[in-house]
């Protein structure tokens, strides 16, 4: 079933807030990121690639992700 892109977007929110609050190391961090890509190529998201752009970018402009992240994922998914 594919995954809808609000729950991509809930989940690097959830990663954020985790890092933020001390409560996850950048070593967990980038492991947790490579699940939830992991998942989204299994898977396959619910978005077309306009719109999986268009909250990636929404992320950055945020802080939720950095631009090193946002390359990674596109990278990642084929963008």
């Amino acid at each position: 079933m594919p995954v809808p892109i609000g729950r991509f977007v809930q989940e690097l929110e959830k990663l954020k807030k985790e890092m933020d609050a001390g409560s996850l190391r950048h070593g967990e961090y980038d492991q947790r990121l490579a699940r939830v890509l992991q998942e989204l190529r299994d898977e396959k998201l619910d978005a077309d690639r306009p719109k999986v752009s268009a909250a990636l970018t929404e992320l950055l402009a945020r802080g939720v992700i950095t631009p090193g992240v946002k390359t990674h994922i596109e990278k990642r998914l084929g963008l």
